[in-house]
Order: C-alpha cells, then sequence, then structure tokens
C-alpha cells in the first residue's frame, strides 16, 4: 500500500471510466492488488458484498492499517473516481452537503435591481412588497447558486464514484444522525429543492479509528470490516510493491523490526507508511542491514513521541535481533 494524497474533500481522480464491477471477490482482490494495495482475503470479499448489495462498508481498525488507501485502491480498481469527506468536529451540512453561494446571490441582487424595483412598483406597504417579491425568491435559491460539497457531489455524479467519509468517529454524534438519509435511501433533502436522489449509488467507504463507538443506528446500515496491523509475509509483500527491488533480507529485518516495536506499550504504534517510510530511509542510507546504531539514528521516521523513542532505545538490542533472526533464512542480494 502507498499513502494516500492529503486531500481535505472533493474529487481527488475523476477519469470518467467505465465502471466494470468484478463478478467474484477474488477478481477485485487482483484488481486490487494491480492497484498497489496487498488486501487480505476477509476485506476483498466485504468489500465486493458491499459493492454488490449497494451498503455502505465501515471499515474499522488502528490508524495507520491502509483504511483510507482501500478507498484509493478501490477507485482504482473499479475505475472509478474517489470524492473523500474529511470528518472533523464541528463538521455540518454547510462542508458536508451544501452551501448557498450568497456572494453571488448579493451580486446578482444588485445587477438585477432595476427588475426588483419594477417588482414591488405600486406596494402600498412592506409587507406587500415582500409578498410581490415572494415569487422570485426561487430563482435565487436554484441549482445556480448552488455549491455541492463532496456528499451532494457523490449523489449528483454522472458516473459510479467510491464516496470515502474518513475519520468518520471524529465528527460529532449529530453528524452521524444526519448521514443516515444518505446511508439508507442514497439520497438527502435540501429545503430549497427538495429530495435529491444518487443518480447512481456510489460506493461508500466509511473509515474509523475508534477514537469514540459509533452508533447502533450508523452500524446498522453498513457492512463492517476490521483491518489490524498485517502479518508480517504480507508486510513484506507491501514493502515489495511500494519499494521494487528491495533485498528480501532488508525487508523481512525492517518488518520484524516494526513488528516487536508495535507489541510494546507505546502511545502511537508505527503505521503501515511509517515502514515503508522508514525501509525508503535505509535504502537512501545505502543501508543493507538493521543495526543498532542505524536503528537509533533513523527511530525519529518510526516513533513521533519522545517517550516512544526512549521505550524503544532501551529495548533496542532485543528489537535489533528480532530483525537479525527474521532475516536469517532470507538470501542477501
Amino acid at each position: 500500500m502507498t499513502p494516500p494524497p492529503d486531500h481535505d474533500g472533493g474529487a481527488l481522480d475523476d477519469r470518467g471510466a467505465r465502471d466494470d464491477t468484478p463478478a467474484t471477490a477474488a477478481e477485485l482482490d487482483a484488481r486490487l492488488s494491480a492497484a498497489r494495495y496487498i488486501s487480505d482475503p476477509a476485506t476483498s470479499l466485504a468489500l465486493w458484498l458491499a459493492l454488490r448489495m449497494e451498503r455502505p462498508l465501515l471499515l474499522e481498525g488502528p490508524a495507520g492499517v491502509g483504511k483510507t488507501d482501500l478507498a484509493r485502491a478501490a477507485a482504482e480498481a473499479l475505475g472509478r473516481g474517489l470524492i473523500r469527506l474529511q470528518c472533523y468536529e464541528g463538521l455540518d451540512e454547510a462542508k458536508a452537503l451544501y452551501e448557498w453561494d450568497y456572494a453571488k446571490q448579493m451580486l446578482y441582487t444588485q445587477l438585477l435591481r432595476d427588475a426588483v424595483a419594477k417588482e414591488i412598483a405600486g406596494a402600498a406597504s412592506l409587507a406587500a412588497a415582500a409578498r410581490a417579491i415572494a415569487g422570485s425568491e426561487a430563482s435565487f435559491f436554484s441549482e445556480h447558486f448552488l455549491i455541492a460539497r463532496p456528499l451532494l457531489a457523490a449523489l449528483r455524479s454522472a458516473a459510479p464514484v467510491v464516496l470515502l467519509i474518513d475519520e468518520v468517529d471524529r465528527a460529532d454524534p449529530e453528524f452521524e444522525a444526519f448521514l443516515l438519509e444518505v446511508l439508507s435511501d442514497m439520497q438527502v433533502t435540501i429545503p430549497e429543492l427538495g429530495t435529491i436522489r444518487a443518480a447512481h449509488p456510489p460506493l461508500v467507504l466509511l473509515t474509523t479509528n475508534a477514537t469514540r463507538e459509533m452508533t447502533e443506528a450508523l452500524r446498522r446500515r453498513c457492512l463492517h470490516a476490521f483491518l489490524d496491523y498485517p502479518p508480517p509475509s504480507r508486510e513484506v509483500a507491501i514493502l515489495k510493491v511500494a519499494l521494487p527491488g528491495i533485498e528480501p533480507r532488508l525487508a523481512a529485518q525492517i518488518v520484524a523490526f516494526v513488528g516487536a516495536l508495535r507489541s510494546m506499550d507505546l502511545r502511537k504504534s508505527p503505521a503501515i507508511s511509517e515502514t515503508i517510510d522508514w525501509a525508503r530511509a535505509l535504502l537512501l542510507l545505502g543501508k543493507r542491514a538493521v543495526t543498532p546504531e542505524l536503528a537509533r539514528d533513523t527511530l525519529g521516521v518510526l516513533l513521533k513521541h519522545q517517550s516512544d523513542r526512549g521505550d524503544a532505545e532501551a529495548k533496542l538490542g532485543a528489537l535489533v535481533r528480532a530483525a537479525e533472526h527474521a532475516g536469517a533464512d532470507e538470501p542477501a542480494t
């Protein structure tokens, strides 16, 4: 898996390619591999079922195990565009669904002031003037002044897309309630325009790092998959995809060292992307094996809290021995 690009929302990739749904979960798994995502069979099956059943898929697991990157790979594997909604505390409809372009509405009001004056000519009171222009109100709450945010953009897309609702647990519980209409019926209601239904139901992926518990109402509407840190064999395969040509012995040592770190009681365990970063750093330094000195000097690539670095340095000998043992059976080329 490769680290996803950093986007706050909107279309990340919109090639307009024809959507081609895989006939089996195994075919989808092969396409994910071609998209540089090394999945496990259970995750590929859950994704395929979500696709065929047109149900949202809730991806749960610790930070850094590839939940967000799965959405990127699924979009590439299916030939779909990817639309991402990054969740955060205080997220509301205006940022997630739509808002009115008030600046444009005001500009048009100024440009059309003569027409407005004609509408209210002869009105005997303010109330009569308000009634006279009430019929024109709809003109200022039309598609022309509507700014579509990620949820509405996914529903209105002319081609099927993958909709990623990332880190939904960071949003307020009230935002989950707002999502229910989208997840249940693939539609939203805009008071001024009515109900807008999806032209093509998007494949919806929601991710959570379990910073808070999701409501049962949201869970009920989703299929579920738990993503954990991969076993060593799969993480080595991920390294080989991300860094073609890496020596098998070095890849095995890196994965074993990181795995031993993850078994410790750390504030933040290294993510898969950080395993890749560390491997890239060692290759840039021209190293072919993990040594105590090298590990100590480069721990900042893997660990981002000083307390974690202190704990790791105290056990550095054991960590390096685990790496050496893992790489002993691998050829050095």
